[in-house]
């Protein structure tokens, strides 16, 4: 049985950005959770002061090392189970914006943490845990 936790600093939904260029066909950049290594979106919590995509191109930054041009319009959500440090989870929604990569940082802070790689839209959707998120990247289709 899970146990789900309430916290005032966390609620109930997080920001996530798909990384994704254009080489021949459409590419999405999967990177690794820190403690399972799944292959998850960077994604993360709202940040004060900051639009949701903001906050979500903020956590690109930070967890992938990719900067770009960000759609500021979701393309959808799914929900996700976050597993937190004391064992207890919550459930979640997370919102997902679309982020061109223009930009792949050579250094960036959580780079030891964290492995990133390029998919096609069928391996990356192939690679994720979630149903949900399998079919917003089975769907994508950017305006090129």
């Amino acid at each position: 049985m899970l146990n789900v936790v309430k916290s005032p600093r966390e609620g109930t939904i997080q920001y996530g950005v798909l990384p994704w260029r254009f080489a021949d066909r459409v590419e999405i950049m999967l990177i690794t959770s820190r403690e399972t290594y799944r292959w998850v979106i960077p994604k993360g919590w709202p940040i004060h002061g900051k639009s949701a995509a903001r906050s979500a191109a903020q956590e690109a930054h930070e967890e992938a090392g990719v900067e770009g041009d960000l759609h500021t319009r979701a393309i959808g959500a799914y929900p996700y189970v976050k597993r937190l440090k004391n064992g207890e989870v919550r459930p979640l929604s997370v919102e997902v914006f679309p982020l061109r990569v223009t930009r792949e940082l050579p250094d960036w802070p959580e780079q030891g943490q964290r492995q990133r790689r390029w998919f096609s839209l069928e391996e990356a959707a192939g690679s994720v845990d979630e149903p949900e998120l399998a079919d917003l990247i089975r769907a994508f289709a950017p305006a090129l």
